[in-house]
């Protein structure tokens, strides 16, 4: 293969600057507004317009307003010119979205089915499971960059092996038995950490965060400089394994008093044999039982915050499906979490997630994203 000449390389960085250009700008940007932005001049400009548009990735947008004279076209980037997968593996369901290159959600579906990992009819039904998720979304397989799977364990670096991922009943499994089948590039991320991703990726506007999800499990993630930190062993983030309640409840790594055992979707279905949202129109009705479960989950979860926040020292984001119950009782939550605040007589670093309930699997397609835009 003959090497790519000087020429041709400035040629692609020239095109690559102006469709990042449109891609950030989001609103649309005009021909001249681009050769100022970017110090280019208009025939240059041009020339790398015809090959953004030709290739599907830029369209015109409209008219802007005029100063005088002809009113100048607006470009843009095109959303849906890819599209990724993310796919959420829970212990009972199989989550699933199509994102835009903006992490927009395009399809969603929720398939209940349990996973047999290593498992050759699993493998199969996961396959076709996502074949005909495509085909009824009517993605064209042409755009598609590939499938990011989040799952609520810890993975080597060169996902090769799953090392442990309790609420599944996992140690020590190669995940590509399950995903075999998949003809697409296939990515694999822990699901905290996908969901803490997602929740950077849509603010844009902070560089440190600790991102505590909660779903059926409690996990986290940490990122720094808007970089995730995964600790020397993969397992930063891992705020679910906290200790809030020494010799409390059993929590599934099988120690006690875990933050998980504690503040996770899966204590309320287990201790009150009921739905989500059958649990909390009781407790919107003061169900005593139901009551008595919540505010003790509170106040362990206010604990873990806390924790968190004294050992980052930054903001705490909430989020995970769980999320899209709490709004009601955040300001308990806030007077819980002062009250072990010994810096300050307020909770202000507590926040809420913009992404709620399908931030983990949005956030698994968001590598494919990240890879197409700036090659990460």
């Amino acid at each position: 293969m003959r090497p790519e000449n000087p020429a041709g390389r400035r040629r692609k960085q020239t095109v690559g600057s102006v469709y990042h250009c449109l891609y950030e700008a989001r609103r649309g940007c005009t021909k001249a507004e681009l050769a100022q932005e970017l110090g280019l001049s208009l025939p240059t400009i041009y020339q790398s317009l015809s090959e953004l548009i030709a290739s599907g990735l830029v369209c015109y947008a409209g008219e802007q307003q005029s100063t005088g004279g002809r009113r100048p076209q607006s470009l843009k980037a095109v959303a849906d010119a890819r599209v990724a997968v993310g796919i959420s593996l829970m212990d009972d369901r199989i989550r699933m979205v199509v994102t835009d290159l903006y992490l927009n959600e395009l399809h969603y579906r929720n398939v209940k089915h349990k996973l047999m990992w290593q498992s050759e009819s699993s493998a199969a039904f996961l396959a076709e499971c996502l074949e005909s998720f495509l085909n009824g979304s009517g993605v064209d397989r042409q755009k598609l960059l590939g499938v990011g799977i989040a799952f609520p364990g810890v993975i080597t670096t060169d996902r090769a092996r799953v090392l442990y991922a309790p609420t599944l009943g996992l140690r020590n499994v190669d995940p590509n038995s399950l995903t075999q089948r998949i003809p697409y590039p296939v990515f694999w991320e822990n699901d905290a950490t996908c969901g803490g991703k997602a929740e950077m990726f849509i603010r844009g506007d902070r560089d440190n965060m600790a991102y505590l999800s909660l779903e059926d499990g409690v996990g986290g993630a940490v990122l720094i400089g808007g970089k995730t930190y995964v600790g020397e062993h993969q397992r930063s983030g891992e705020f679910g394994h906290m200790c809030v309640e020494p010799a409390g409840l059993p929590c599934t790594c099988g120690k006690r008093g875990c933050l998980e055992a504690y503040c996770s979707a899966q204590r309320i279905r287990n201790t009150c044999g009921v739905s989500l949202d059958t649990f909390f129109e009781g407790l919107a009705q003061h169900v005593p039982e139901y009551e008595l479960l919540w505010y003790d989950l509170l106040r362990h979860l206010s604990i873990g915050i806390n924790n968190i926040h004294m050992a980052l020292d930054c903001d705490v984001v909430l989020g995970g499906f769980l999320t899209e119950y709490l709004e009601p009782y955040l300001p308990q939550l806030h007077e819980y979490a002062a009250a072990n605040n010994p810096f300050a007589a307020n909770s202000d670093y507590l926040q809420m997630s913009v992404l709620r309930r399908h931030a983990v699997p949005l956030g698994a397609s968001l590598y494919f994203i990240q890879r197409f835009l700036y090659g990460e």
